[in-house]
């Protein structure tokens, strides 16, 4: 949570920019704000002005021709050093991130975040040793080869509220795939986190001196103004943006930066459907309500992959399995949100899904006190009624929330999910036994083709960082189906161009495309 204030910049903190604290030019600034207690933290963060913004891209693009000759062993280290940084530094992220955005310090903060992404530093060094993402490719009869390169200028790295750690725009998932392909990063960080942002970028500072890289291989501002947000993404020194939030914003930002014919990355929205077969219910209603209970609430909902739309069976299966899970919804305390905007939103997004005809099961409102809460929250509506309106249905609650579609047959679950948009996740939960085989074969394919990752009796929250994962899907849970925000080398492709070679002698080559085959 946030608040935008105004003063002398003298007393705002420094912007991290050309590798030295200097004094931002605003005249306006931002504080973060405790979710947990509604107080205001003292600390204000400056509002950059375009000058900013053009000093940091003067500086990565410097940076951005320094690094493309960059040792494969310095950016490796580079990486570690980071990861060594955070553990080094873990006690002060942790009561710093706890503060700011109201998420548990353990065990989500220091035993589940924080590993994650010095798992992923670690992770992504081993991929700039061993050069997998240049991906070299040898046409010797013809003398053609190609290999994946820089981008040749800066990363604009702009990271979410959920994940004050792992995908944050400095030392997260973007930023480490931007450093392993040499592109510097100008990370925006986000206004919910500005002090963890801040640890962050002190951190990957001196790991640049450590390494010996150039220092503007990071550089961070805090926050700026829309119309400043898509200048920079639209500027010609940028190689290419990475967003993760909403959808209204990260389409505005698309907008402008393919007006410009630059690359943009967004992870947006997604209600992840899982589809409930009456087999599996017959089998283990308690339990798949359990699951479905742990998933949804978790971080108070706050996921992007949290199960906002489940699809089960009409009739006593179907409702056995409502109350189990409104008993479960009802009986825990609600999660701490992150901010009053995300209070505000989820508000509006459920006031619009029964203003399309969903019925309200249980919560659905916010609930007293300083901290920022919202009611476990279930909805249900008929597939008749959700086929009626199916977009304004499929509207993101992005908190403890979750709308249950109830389906006559397998013809309603296939119509249902076809007229599903992109998600991230989609799941289903079948027979141990055989019972759900047809009609799984039935539903698979075309949920397939809307989602990024497949799941079978499974929630979808939890990211794995493996070389396998894909954390991406078509729209409106990013901008491009192709790509993935998670697993390494593949999350390194965004942030590369590729560089082809014809006719040219093999010592000019780049050295991986000079060893024979």
């Amino acid at each position: 949570m946030f608040i935008a204030g105004r003063g002398m910049n003298s007393t705002f903190s420094k912007v991290l920019v050309a590798g030295q604290w200097r004094p931002s030019r605003a005249t306006n600034s931002i504080q973060a704000s405790n979710p947990i207690t509604g107080e205001t933290i003292p600390e204000q963060f400056p509002v950059s002005p375009r000058e900013d913004i053009l000093d940091s891209l003067e500086a990565g693009a410097k940076a951005a021709a320094e690094l493309a000759q960059a040792d494969d062993d310095a950016i490796a280290r580079f990486l570690e050093v980071c990861a060594a940084g955070i553990e080094t530094r873990a006690a002060e992220l942790v009561d710093l991130a706890h503060a700011e955005t109201g998420l548990p310090k353990a065990p989500r903060l220091k035993d589940v975040e924080l590993p994650r992404t010095t798992d992923q530093l670690r992770q992504a060094a081993r991929v700039a040793r061993d050069g997998s993402w240049r991906e070299p490719i040898k046409d010797d009869a013809r003398k053609i080869y190609s290999v994946r390169g820089p981008l040749g200028g800066p990363v604009v790295v702009m990271g979410p509220n959920n994940f004050p750690y792992a995908y944050n725009g400095v030392g997260g998932g973007d930023f480490a795939a931007a450093i392993v392909a040499r592109n510097p990063v100008i990370a925006k960080a986000n206004p919910g986190h500005p002090g963890t942002t801040r640890l962050f970028a002190e951190i990957a500072l001196d790991a640049a001196r450590q390494s010996r890289l150039p220092l503007a291989i990071v550089q961070l501002l805090y926050h700026f103004s829309n119309e400043d947000g898509f200048a920079l993404v639209s500027h010609p020194l940028v190689g290419a943006t990475a967003f993760t939030g909403s959808r209204d914003a990260g389409l505005k930002l698309k907008g402008a930066a393919d007006a410009a014919g630059k690359p943009v990355y967004l992870e947006m929205s997604s209600i992840n459907p899982v589809v409930l077969l009456p087999g599996a219910l017959r089998e283990r209603t308690d339990q798949i309500a359990n699951d479905f209970f742990s998933s949804c609430t978790a971080a108070a909902g706050q996921m992007c992959t949290c199960p906002g739309l489940i699809l089960l069976p009409a009739g006593e299966l179907g409702q056995t399995f409502l109350a189990a899970a409104r008993k479960k919804f009802e009986a825990a305390e609600p999660g701490v949100l992150l901010g009053r905007g995300v209070l505000e939103r989820l508000v509006k997004s459920v006031a619009a899904l029964r203003d399309n005809g969903a019925e309200l099961i249980c919560g659905g409102q916010p609930l007293p006190g300083p901290a920022l809460r919202f009611a476990n929250t279930l909805l249900t509506v008929t597939a008749e009624k959700f086929l009626q309106h199916p977009l304004a249905l499929q509207t993101e609650a992005f908190g403890p929330a979750s709308l249950l579609v109830f389906c006559r047959d397998t013809d309603e679950m296939a119509a249902v999910v076809t007229n599903t948009t992109g998600n991230l996740t989609g799941s289903l939960y079948l027979s141990n036994a055989g019972a759900d085989d047809a009609a799984y074969a039935v539903l698979e394919p075309l949920l397939r083709t809307r989602v990024g990752r497949l799941l079978n009796n499974k929630m979808p929250t939890g990211v794995a960082v493996s070389p396998a994962m894909n954390h991406g899907g078509p729209y409106p849970s990013t901008g491009h189906a192709g790509y993935t925000a998670v697993g390494l080398p593949a999350s390194v492709r965004r942030f590369t161009a590729l560089y082809c070679y014809d006719n040219v002698p093999a010592q000019r080559l780049p050295r991986c495309l000079q060893t024979t085959s």
